[in-house]
C-alpha cells in the first residue's frame, strides 16, 4: 500500500457499460454508459466530492432490457447524455480542483473498460497518476486467498450495501465503506 501514501486523495470510480446476456455485444464492443466518482482523504477516508455522469453510446446506442434492468439505467438517461467526449471533458474539468489523487477502482475492469473507450473515441485517457485494483488489496489486506466481489465484501466487513447495485455512483458510494479493510485500518472480525 507504498503507493497509496503518496497522494492526497483517493479517486474511486466505479463504470457501467452496455451489456447484455444473449452474447450480443462482445466485450470489446462495450461502451461506457456511467460513470460514478467518489473522491476522498487518503488520511481521513472522508468524502471530499462526487462526480457521475451518463454517456451516451454509440456502437450499440439502444440498451438492452438486460442492461437496464442489471444497472437501472435507462434509455432516457442515456439519450438525454452527452457523448463520451464531452463526459471525459466533465470529468476532467471536476479534477482540475483535485491535483494529488490516484484512480482506485473494484477490479481492474474499470481500468480496462476506461483505455478501450478512450481508444475507440480517441480520446486521450484522462486517469495517468496510476490505477490502484482495491479489490486484490482488500484481499491482500485481509490475508483473503481469494478475491470477493464487491458487495460479498460489503457483507464481510459487515456493512449494508446502499443505492442501487451496479450503478456506479452508488457503488463507488459503497466502495468508501471498504477502504479501511483495503488499506488494513481495519481487520475482519469474521469470514
Amino acid at each position: 500500500m507504498e503507493a497509496m501514501s503518496n497522494y492526497k486523495n483517493f479517486l474511486i470510480i466505479d463504470l457501467e457499460a452496455t451489456c447484455c446476456d444473449q452474447k450480443t455485444i462482445a466485450r470489446n464492443q462495450m461502451e461506457i454508459i456511467e460513470i460514478g466518482a467518489v473522491l476522498t482523504e487518503v488520511k481521513t477516508l472522508a468524502i471530499v466530492d462526487e462526480f457521475q455522469t451518463f454517456i451516451r453510446p454509440i456502437r450499440n446506442p439502444v440498451l438492452t432490457p438486460f442492461c437496464t434492468e442489471l444497472t437501472s439505467i435507462t434509455q432516457k438517461n442515456v439519450d438525454n447524455a452527452p457523448g463520451f467526449a464531452e463526459a471525459i471533458e466533465h470529468l476532467k474539468q471536476w479534477l482540475q480542483s483535485y491535483s494529488s489523487y490516484i484512480f482506485c477502482s473494484w477490479g481492474d475492469y474499470d481500468k480496462k473498460q476506461f483505455e478501450q473507450d478512450c481508444q475507440f473515441h480517441q480520446v486521450a485517457y484522462p486517469l495517468t497518476n496510476g490505477h490502484i485494483n482495491i479489490k486484490k488489496a482488500f484481499s491482500e489486506a485481509q490475508g483473503l486467498k481469494r478475491k470477493y466481489g464487491m458487495s460479498t465484501a460489503l457483507n464481510l466487513i459487515g456493512a449494508q450495501l446502499e443505492g442501487t447495485h451496479h450503478r456506479g455512483i452508488d457503488d463507488a458510494r459503497n466502495m468508501v465503506k471498504l477502504m479501511p479493510f483495503v488499506l488494513g485500518r481495519k481487520k475482519l472480525s469474521r469470514l
